[in-house]
């Protein structure tokens, strides 16, 4: 049964939301964001053109509300076949599992994820601590408005910024066109939907929690990697002693270890670090992928 053409930009989006129920959350945003787009374009461009004419005009080549969603929906399984790394060859050992983590390019870059999230973390942190004392002082004078205005704006580009970067680095779909906000509300209206929109606070909340994430994020991922390399390197010069390296005394499990045997367990140990420590970016990964989701993404259907 053929669904009835919408008369309005508002009932299109909502059609085309229905149609794209249970997609992504953000490839919903970004479905919404670009047909509101086109459709004010078209409508500017024929200002003359009622609304109920203009969506029939372009349906043809647009698309009705639930072929687009259908359009959205293999162009998302194409873009995500084509951007996905290639799989690692299945491994059926424990061994192949544990070591293989190297060739998993997920590792790698969450690896440099919690490296990175310090920086953004106090990019973030500061602009919600600042942008939230500047409205609240600001709040009962004139120019109060604008600031809190410029400063809700400023928080949701730095979520896309993250969610840029979070996709790249982790993985996971986050939205790549701003949240759709009916137009067809006055701006009083749409400001207030603003502040009454979840997402808004728990973009900020996101935003806090990335400074204290990325202390540990840092602090873990600098404090494995440098002892898994200076073990590793030790124990490999202490190896190499016959080519002028010195050997010296190697603490290890409270204890003096001599000779090649105690390098080569030192050694041994930095090595297995380092491949514990490609697992545990992993998985930290995938757990703050799922994070800046749940509090990035509106993932209500409303």
């Amino acid at each position: 049964m053929t669904a009835v053409l919408p008369r309005s930009i508002p009932e299109y989006l909502e059609q085309l939301r229905a149609a794209l129920r249970g997609a992504d959350p953000a490839l919903v945003q970004d479905a919404l964001y670009d047909a509101e787009e086109y459709l004010r374009s078209e409508l500017a461009a024929n200002p003359g053109m009622a609304e109920a004419e203009l969506i029939a005009s372009v349906a043809s080549s647009y698309g009705a509300p639930e072929e687009v969603a259908d359009i959205y929906r293999d162009t998302e399984v194409k873009v995500t076949r084509a951007l996905r790394a290639p799989p690692a060859p299945p491994r059926a050992s424990t061994s192949g599992r544990f070591f293989g983590v190297a060739s998993d390019p997920r590792a790698w870059t969450a690896l440099f994820y919690m490296l990175l999230s310090l920086a953004t973390g106090i990019v973030y942190f500061t602009a919600v601590v600042t942008g939230a004392s500047l409205s609240g002082g600001l709040a009962l004078t004139i120019i109060g408005i604008p600031v809190v205005i410029l400063f809700v704006g400023l928080v949701r580009v730095l979520s896309l910024v993250e969610g840029r970067i979070v996709e790249v680095l982790l993985g996971e779909r986050m939205p790549r066109r701003p949240v759709y906000a009916s137009r067809e509300l006055p701006w009083l209206e749409r400001i207030a939907a603003m502040f009454t929109d979840p997402r808004t606070w728990s973009t900020m909340l996101y935003q806090l929690l990335m400074l204290p994430l990325g202390v540990l994020y840092f602090t873990v991922a600098v404090t494995l990697g440098a002892l898994s390399l200076g073990l590793g390197l030790g124990g490999l010069a202490a190896l190499l002693q016959g080519f002028g390296l010195p050997m010296g005394e190697l603490e290890f499990n409270d204890g003096v270890i001599n000779g090649p045997g105690g390098a080569a367990i030192v050694m041994l140990v930095g090595t297995l670090l380092f491949f514990v420590t490609l697992h545990l970016a992993r998985g930290i990964g995938r757990l703050h992928g799922a994070l800046a989701k749940q509090l990035l993404v509106k993932t209500s259907q409303q």
